[in-house]
């Protein structure tokens, strides 16, 4: 008799300090609540007690750390502990997906070391003893078996034999395939401080973007953030005090680009990606002079990455001179560009803190 479900949720060793950030709001978002067995943002993968399969599918349907998911059947320390594991299972005593009518694979996968086709094969075969009896389908099988191994973090000192061993179902994979939809080398337009995707898409989920939610982007760019929270539902909105960027004049940030073409634009990326009803647009203004509406509720979310004046400069509206003996005459003020002055990154935070 099976008394738990164990899913193990086989992670990307990148970012991986969002990681648990990522699962505890998906948690909230998909009201999915998490019982950790293995928690880790070191090693690469974490085991959650859920009651069912369908709390694991929808947590696939928005992780970005995930790579795939399988219900744990056995797992050990060394081969003879997980082989001995794996043969008392009771899924493998009691299991609908060991049958003569279906079909199935097993994949193979380690961690921090490489394997061959041979070597592959000879781990497959380890697992003779589970006498399997429906037909292999390396197309399209009824069920697919993930068979992994970790070999340690140090790459220069590995142990003998694996550390971990484990086996079970495979479930289904995660989001990294939106990462790969919104890719920067792909995109229509882009700047020097364009964002990854991958990080991107993880603020997104961090910031527990919803369908539906209203999202604002203060310090937008050329709109990065916007489009993962577009691809998870949002309506986006943002502002920047670049209205070149915003506007598209800038210089092209692609080697060899001199000139953007004619088509750049901000809304043109979401035409890409099929995100236009999501957009509500961009304005140009100055964050530290906000123009939003502050005396009453109406976002759900406030995500950014404020500008650190490394590859960009950070500025405000202001200036240095007194007008109060010479203000800028009347017939001036309506083509007058206003000058600006440093805007400290202590100013800035706290700004953004107190919106």
């Amino acid at each position: 008799m099976i008394s738990t479900m164990l899913y193990l949720f086989w992670c990307a060793h990148e970012n991986s300090q969002f990681r648990i950030s990522e699962f505890e709001a998906l948690s909230e978002v998909l009201n999915v609540p998490l019982s950790w067995t293995f928690k880790s943002s070191e090693y690469p993968w974490v085991v959650l007690d859920l009651k069912t399969e369908e709390e694991a599918l929808k947590l696939l349907s928005r992780s970005v750390s995930t790579k795939f998911c399988v219900e744990l059947w056995a797992q050990g320390s060394g081969y003879k502990e997980f082989h001995s594991k794996l043969k008392k299972s009771a899924f493998i005593q009691d299991s609908k997906w060991l049958r003569e009518s279906v079909s199935f694979k097993i994949n193979v996968e380690s961690f921090n070391k490489k394997n061959n086709g041979a070597d592959k094969r000879d781990k497959i075969e380890s697992l003779d003893y589970l006498e399997i009896p429906g037909p292999v389908n390396l197309t399209i099988p009824d069920v697919i078996f993930s068979y992994l191994e970790f070999h340690g973090l140090d790459q220069n000192n590995l142990p003998e034999e694996p550390e971990s061993i484990m086996f079970g179902r495979f479930i289904g994979e995660g989001q990294r395939d939106r990462i790969r939809k919104l890719e920067i080398k792909k995109r229509k337009f882009i700047g020097n401080t364009t964002m990854d995707p991958t990080l991107a898409l993880l603020m997104a989920n961090i910031a527990k973007v919803d369908l539906g939610a209203t999202v604002l982007d203060p310090f937008v760019g050329t709109g990065s953030l916007l489009l993962a929270a577009a691809e998870f539902g949002g309506y986006v909105v943002g502002s920047d005090i670049d209205f070149l960027t915003l506007h598209a004049k800038t210089r092209p940030s692609r080697v060899g680009q001199k000139k953007r073409a004619e088509d750049e634009s901000f809304v043109a990326n979401f035409e890409q990606y099929g995100l236009v009803a999501n957009y509500l647009g961009v304005l140009t203004s100055d964050f530290s002079l906000s123009p939003w509406v502050q005396d009453r509720p109406w976002l759900d979310a406030v995500v950014t990455d404020p500008p650190y004046g490394i590859r960009e400069r950070t500025t405000k509206v202001g200036t240095v001179k007194d007008y109060s003996e010479n203000p800028i005459p009347d017939e001036f003020l309506d083509c007058h560009y206003p000058q600006k002055v440093s805007y400290s990154l202590e100013h800035l935070l706290t700004d953004l803190l107190n919106f």
